[in-house]
């Protein structure tokens, strides 16, 4: 009768040969118990890391025309716009930014192609040139595109409006280098005749506020004429959150914003000081390398408008006081 035995390795002597100190070991492969028994949490982060290793999926019908609106002036539009812009073109899809901006551009500055327009829409609509000799092509990235509706401290024809801005929306998709796959229609300040103008062509929308009440207040009223204009698809941008003012309860969280707005949330930027610079210098964030904690917000909020998705916000807890000994009596 045979008996079964654990096998135990000998252990080598100082008199043996090199040959007996040789050990055999056959890799036996893991139970597929093991692969369960990890933590979800890890298998998510996992997941999170790759999502980005992979170009996103466009939904929607091209191109896609979406308006960078705040109605409160220095929230960040034009920033948003700059990197919003050129990380979808880094994506691989092409691009055309508009400055609807009139007398008081700045989106060619923040891109550095202000030494580049040479015209404008104005000098389209009136028939000084063409169209492709308005949009002013990046050289860092050949898909995407600048136009301008005027030149600095100028004004409009009358007749220029809604209807102009939609058939200049038409005439891009008709042109013979074929339709762009994103429109970005930078916003100017304010609720009057420009914002009107900015946001006939658009199907959707992108809010930007700031986690203060005057530009809430704002953005509330924007929510309501965008709505009342037929524009549904209205998403918001956070910008300039700092974690430990809100931890110090100084400022309101990003889940107290949407909350207040009830919109979906793209994305949420925190206060960076490269973004004065990247603006002196005419190089947006997400271009630095290394990558700035601003840049790679604006990253993602793009990989978010591509797939129309959104995030979550969540609540940034309080850091728990330390208590003493007599704080048990009240102190």
């Amino acid at each position: 009768m045979i008996s079964l035995q654990p096998f135990q390795t000998p252990k080598p002597s100082s008199l043996s040969s090199p040959r007996s100190t040789r050990t055999f070991k056959t890799k036996i492969p893991n139970p597929p118990c093991i692969y369960r028994t990890k933590r979800r949490h890890s298998t998510t982060r996992v997941r999170s890391l790759l999502q980005y290793n992979r170009k996103p999926e466009l939904a929607g019908e091209t191109p896609r025309v979406v308006v960078i609106t705040s109605g409160k002036g220095g929230v960040g539009k034009t920033t948003t716009t700059a990197n919003v812009g050129l990380s979808l073109a880094r994506f691989g899809f092409s691009v055309v930014a508009i400055d609807a901006d009139v007398g008081l551009r700045n989106l060619d500055l923040l891109l550095g192609l202000e030494n580049r327009v040479n015209y404008t829409v104005v000098e389209v609509l009136n028939g000084d040139c063409r169209l492709d000799q308005a949009l002013v092509r990046d050289k860092r990235w050949s898909n995407f595109e600048l136009l301008c509706i005027s030149k600095p401290r100028s004004k409009l024809p009358i007749g220029f409006g809604g209807k102009a801005l939609v058939w200049l929306v038409d005439a891009l998709k008709d042109r013979q280098e074929g339709c762009p796959d994103f429109i970005l229609i930078d916003c100017p300040a304010g609720i009057d005749a420009g914002f009107i103008t900015a946001i006939t062509p658009a199907n959707e929308a992108v809010l930007v506020t700031t986690p203060d009440i005057t530009s809430l207040r704002d953005a509330d009223r924007v929510t309501g004429l965008l709505e009342c204009d037929g524009i549904k698809d209205i998403k918001m941008i956070v910008n300039r959150v700092r974690t430990d003012m809100i931890k110090g309860e100084d400022m309101m969280s990003v889940l107290d914003v949407q909350e207040m707005l009830g919109l979906a949330l793209l994305g949420m930027i925190p206060e960076d000081s490269e973004v004065i610079r990247s603006t002196n210098r005419g190089f947006p964030l997400v271009l630095n390398k290394p990558p700035t904690l601003a840049g790679l917000a604006f990253e993602q909020a793009a990989w978010r408008l591509v797939e129309q998705d959104s995030m979550q916000a969540v609540m940034v807890e309080e850091e728990p006081k330390k208590r003493g000994f007599f704080s048990f009596f009240g102190g």
